[in-house]
């Protein structure tokens, strides 16, 4: 029997939009929720997969609600597949009383709790069959939630990763001379949109921490406009060898371009696209020991694992790779050897088949 989803997203990131492709071509009868303005709409549409142009414009919209509540019904969809908290909430109000599995999916750790209300109409919700965590990370701070008595079932929460292809990853290495920094610089990279749970201060100050004479440059990539940052790099010895650019959509070309990325976390992270970008171009990351991070850097082979906000420990990480371009190199291929092998797209496919059909009685 073919399993009929309707997938809600608001937009979606390259390797979901490749997850929504493969699914149609595994056979799952898929149907993608997306506003026609996005890229999402295009891609799929393009891949021949079923597309609906309805945009969910609040965390209530009572009109998209209708018109999702509209296409559950006429469409007798098995499961509905959620992508975004917007989407979530809208797909819990569309489909009440109606004979769908719910299945939500999680990307951060935390910020979930039984003395919110707000995540009783998200992911607290007993209507949601399923919730696709993206890490084991994200999935243990359910399963550890207090009180202990209001736990989700085990069973409930299950770990796919998001995958990838390194034939994604091929573009040539972007050109840094644009941003100021010499070709003969040692490059840190950093791409993440500013939170504080992010911990960009903390490389900043690691970068205070390196010899002086080294020609050490930090690249920082994303949307990284905030007041406290600003003042952390103004009061920086080496803070003319800081670049901060914005936001960039050749981000991971950028990436390519630097000799480490550091993620430099404090709390709550997820399986950071900006991180599998830079391994999938074989440059050696340094992670903190912050969510789902060490799940893809194994420390001392792929990468380096160091303790959340720990400066020292961030420069002493650089230090070894500035020192020993023979390590740097073996890091390096590790890392991209680790995305193509541990992080694939196929096994993300599979996966979510899987999920799908345990859901639906075959």
């Amino acid at each position: 029997m073919t399993i009929k989803v309707l997938c809600v997203t608001e937009g979606a990131d390259r390797p979901t939009v490749a997850t929504f492709i493969g699914l149609h071509h595994a056979g799952i009868d898929l149907t993608v929720v997306c506003p026609r303005a996005t890229a999402t709409h295009a891609a799929l549409t393009e891949a021949e997969v079923p597309v609906l142009d309805i945009e969910l414009r609040s965390r209530f919209d009572s009109a998209g609600a209708r018109q999702l509540r509209d296409e559950i019904r006429c469409g007798r969809y098995d499961i509905m597949h959620v992508f975004d908290n917007k989407g979530l909430q809208n797909g819990l109000v569309a489909s009440k009383g109606l004979d769908i599995r719910i299945v939500a999916y999680r990307g951060i750790v935390g910020n979930v709790s039984f003395f919110d209300p707000i995540s009783w109409k998200r992911f607290l919700n007993p209507r949601i069959d399923r919730i696709v965590c993206v890490a084991d990370a994200v999935r243990d701070y359910f399963l550890t939630m207090w009180p202990a008595f209001l736990r989700l079932p085990a069973e409930r929460l299950v770990t796919i990763y998001k995958g990838h292809d390194l034939d994604w990853y091929t573009d040539a290495p972007g050109d840094l001379r644009e941003f100021g920094i010499p070709p003969e610089a040692f490059v840190i990279g950093c791409v993440a949109n500013i939170r504080p749970r992010k911990g960009i201060e903390v490389l900043v100050d690691a970068m205070a921490e390196l010899p002086e004479d080294w020609r050490v440059h930090l690249l920082l990539v994303g949307h990284m406009d905030a007041p406290y940052l600003d003042k952390r790099i103004a009061g920086s010895p080496v803070a003319d060898r800081i670049h901060k650019i914005g936001f960039r959509v050749d981000a991971p070309s950028l990436s390519a371009a630097c000799d480490v990325f550091v993620l430099p976390s404090i709390r709550r992270e997820g399986l950071a696209r900006a991180l599998i970008e830079a391994m999938a171009y074989g440059v050696p990351p340094i992670v903190t020991d912050c969510g789902g991070s060490p799940e893809l850097v194994v420390n001392g082979v792929s990468g380096f694992v160091v303790p959340v906000r720990d400066s020292r420990a961030i420069s002493e990480a650089i230090r070894r790779l500035h020192e020993n371009p023979a390590l740097r190199t073996r890091i390096g291929r590790a890392a991209r050897h680790r995305i193509g092998e541990e992080f694939r797209i196929e096994d993300t496919i599979e996966q979510t088949v899987a999920l799908y059909r345990s859901l639906v009685p075959q």
